[in-house]
C-alpha cells in the first residue's frame, strides 16, 4: 500500500510524491572535460599500447590481481599490458571515479567464456602520469582464467624473443 506524500516537481516537469523520489533513476552528470584518468582510459579503450605507455611513469609500480609481488618500472609493465590487450575480449570501462591524485576505472571484459568485472586503481605523480596501477578482478573463476591465459601469452612472448 502506497502512502501519500507531499507533491513535488520531478524530472522534466513530471509531478511525483516525495516518496517516489527515492525510486527515481540517478541523474546523469557531465564529467569535467579532463580528468586525471582520461588519457589512460582512452588509450586502454582504443587498445593503443604506445599511448598507454606514455600515460605511465617510468618508475610505475604495478600490482597484479594474480601475482603477489608488484612489478616495478615501465619496462617490466609494458609486456604485461601488451598481453592484456590480446587476452581481454569485449573490454569496456563502465564507470570512472576520481579523487585527489587518484582515479578508479571500473571495467567489464571477457576471458574466453568467463565474464569478469574489474577495476584499475590509478595513483598519479606530480607530472600527471600514472605512478601506481593496481588491478583487481572478480569472480575467482574469471581471475583463474585470466591467470592461465596470461601465463601462456607471456611464456610465448618470452620464448619468441
Amino acid at each position: 500500500m502506497r502512502r501519500a506524500g507531499r507533491c513535488a516537481s520531478g524530472p522534466i516537469g513530471v509531478r511525483t510524491t516525495s516518496i517516489d523520489r527515492q525510486y527515481l533513476p540517478p541523474r546523469s552528470y557531465k564529467l569535467a572535460p579532463t580528468l586525471l584518468g582520461d588519457s589512460f582510459r582512452q588509450a586502454a579503450e582504443a587498445g593503443d599500447h604506445g599511448k598507454l605507455m606514455s600515460a605511465i611513469s617510468e618508475d610505475v609500480v604495478f600490482r597484479s590481481p594474480i601475482v603477489f609481488k608488484p612489478y616495478e618500472g615501465r619496462d617490466a609493465v609494458a609486456p604485461i599490458l601488451a598481453a592484456v590487450f590480446t587476452v581481454f575480449e569485449d573490454f569496456r570501462y563502465v564507470d570512472q571515479l576520481e579523487g585527489d591524485g587518484s582515479a578508479t576505472l571500473l571495467f567489464k571484459a571477457r576471458v574466453g567464456d568467463r565474464e569478469l568485472d574489474g577495476l584499475d586503481y590509478l595513483r598519479f605523480g606530480e607530472d600527471g602520469l600514472v605512478s601506481e596501477l593496481t588491478v583487481m578482478v572478480r569472480p575467482l573463476s574469471a581471475a583463474t582464467a585470466l591467470a592461465e591465459t596470461m601465463r601462456s601469452k607471456l611464456e610465448a612472448a618470452a620464448s619468441a624473443s
